[in-house]
């Protein structure tokens, strides 16, 4: 007499906190189609609305921050989360929100990316809002991962011009209390996009071809959400960072012929599935 069958093994799961792209490039739409392409299962919790497209956005309209934490609740009362990841969060109101409910809960990975600017130049995040990111959040954080323009923001200095200021800046920002920082230098110029990962244990370089292309549409999404979604796979962050990296390169590579708006286009978040391939 055999015995009952084995339990198949649990889907890893992913929760995005971040505002809604209408156009699918950014935001939750992007984390949802990125944690997909690793195989783990997505949840999300929605921050703001945008009317949003490849050339900007036109409205935002903020969630409440109760019924921000009504769905953290859902989410979190029912669905065994292994990794958390925040994007756009608005106003202050939602930061603290969701800062309590992190520190209410079991620890997990959370990667914070600190969603300030769209790629087109349209404020996403209300200056106010800032202190409470610096303040509230980012102590709660396994990774942040700003951009030039972020790390300036929450440092309140002069952007990064060199590697050696974003080492610098990188060293300065883990003062805030997370546990590692990722400071991306897709935006700096060069031939090469240099992000620099800094922790306790020292600083590591990783650099890819920077491709000539305007069709960057989420790519900051896409990267904290891949990061993410490895982490909640039981990755090493030493290991996520790489990976991630490696699948946002070929996103955009593929971005550039998928033909997407009339604007800055998204990354492709779903090239492997066209090549039968990996993501990364």
């Amino acid at each position: 007499m055999t015995g009952p069958a084995p339990a198949p093994p649990r889907t890893p799961i992913a929760l995005t906190i971040a505002g809604s792209d209408s156009s699918g490039g950014a935001g939750i739409q992007a984390d949802l189609k990125t944690f997909s392409a690793f195989g783990v299962y997505g949840a999300s919790v929605v921050t703001a609305l945008t009317a949003q497209n490849t050339c900007g956005v036109q409205g935002v309209e903020p969630v409440s921050p109760g019924f921000v934490a009504a769905q953290l609740d859902s989410v979190l009362c029912d669905l065994a989360v292994d990794a958390i990841k925040t994007g756009m969060l608005a106003d202050a109101g939602i930061v603290e929100t969701v800062a309590r409910a992190l520190r209410a809960g079991p620890r997990r990975p959370v990667v914070v990316d600190p969603v300030m600017v769209a790629t087109s130049g349209d404020v996403l995040l209300k200056p106010e809002a800032i202190g409470a990111v610096r303040g509230s959040l980012i102590p709660l954080a396994t990774l942040i991962t700003p951009n030039l323009a972020e790390a300036a923001v929450l440092l309140d200095c002069r952007k990064a011009e060199s590697e050696a200021d974003m080492c610098d800046q990188a060293h300065a920002l883990l003062g805030l209390g997370c546990g590692a920082v990722l400071l991306k230098g897709g935006h700096g110029s060069g031939d090469e996009a240099v992000d620099v990962l800094a922790n306790a244990v020292g600083v590591e370089r990783f650099a890819s071809p920077r491709l000539a292309t305007p069709h960057t549409h989420g790519t900051g999404c896409t990267l904290s959400a891949a990061i993410a979604a490895l982490l909640a796979q039981g990755a090493a962050l030493a290991q996520a960072v790489p990976r991630a990296k490696t699948f946002v390169w070929h996103g955009l590579q593929a971005g550039l012929t998928l033909g997407v708006g009339r604007g800055r286009g998204p990354v492709d978040h779903l090239f492997a599935i066209r090549r039968g391939a990996s993501p990364a």
